[in-house]
């Protein structure tokens, strides 16, 4: 899989893998002798789009290493099936995880693809049964999966956006216990945390409320938010040469504005965790 263009502007994202890790992450790859922190997110994390994602200016800003560990459409199981970036995460003296949707993380409804979390693979007895009318073969993604769930009534939909809750939090709560160091969470997206469950919105982290994150709160070391400006495109980057597909794509992903803005933020708490090289 490549993320780059051709031509004059293109970008480069020079992916990598770890050991044995089956994952590849925004590059180009680090040592991981000494200090350093980690960086565990997906698809804005790994800065598509993105000339220098926030890992890199946080990685200037608090003089420490900063290993991206960002991952195109990564969710939380990506890393908790992953035992070389947990490993990584573990030698880490901070980490930093970007907060994905609920969305994506197999449950008690439906699985996803182990690495491609975004992927949708097979349905539970109790999805089938609570949506008997539904053809699920026209699903391979879970964002329109749900969607299509959504259109069918709100009662019902509420009960899967109750199990899907349950799942990130206790989910996120394990993955935080695993890696055993200060984690701190950012929440990196165009919109704020909202405050109930809303209907159905295609934005990301999809389907996390401010209830949600709440009761993640606790496992945290820090938590930062992150909500990026309507004007901070993400495409408008000098030089870059954007597909009209790729424009559109990049319009729905913080730019360059919100991650330089995240570094800021991220900095003091990372700062306080590690030492310099």
């Amino acid at each position: 899989m490549a993320y780059s263009w051709p031509g004059r502007g293109g970008l480069d994202y020079h992916c990598c893998s770890y050991g044995q890790s089956r994952l590849r992450f925004r590059g180009p790859s680090r040592r991981l002798e000494g200090r350093y922190c980690a960086v565990l997110g997906g698809t804005e994390s790994f800065g598509k789009f993105i000339a220098r994602p926030y890992a890199d200016l946080l990685e200037q800003k608090a003089g420490t290493r900063v290993i991206n560990l960002g991952c195109v459409n990564a969710g939380l199981d990506s890393f908790l099936g992953d035992e070389q970036a947990l490993q990584i995460a573990r030698g880490a003296e901070a980490v930093v995880l970007q907060l994905p949707g609920a969305h994506a993380l197999s449950n008690p409804l439906y699985t996803v693809h182990p690495r491609r979390n975004d992927r949708f693979l097979r349905t539970a007895p109790a999805l089938r049964a609570l949506y008997p009318e539904v053809d699920f073969t026209e699903f391979t993604f879970t964002r329109h999966l749900l969607g299509g769930l959504a259109r069918r009534g709100p009662r019902r939909f509420a009960k899967v956006r109750a199990v899907l809750a349950a799942a990130w939090v206790e989910r996120a709560a394990a993955l935080i216990a695993q890696v055993g160091r200060p984690v701190v969470g950012l929440w990196l997206a165009r919109h704020a945390p909202p405050a109930i469950a809303c209907p159905f919105v295609p934005g990301d982290p999809l389907m996390v409320t401010r209830d949600m994150l709440d009761r993640l709160l606790p496992s945290l070391a820090g938590y930062v938010e992150m909500v990026a400006a309507a004007a901070d495109d993400g495409f408008d980057v000098e030089g870059m040469i954007f597909a009209p597909a790729e424009r559109e794509a990049a319009a729905h992903l913080p730019g360059p504005a919100a991650h330089e803005t995240a570094a800021e933020r991220l900095m003091p708490l990372i700062k306080a965790m590690s030492r310099p090289t």
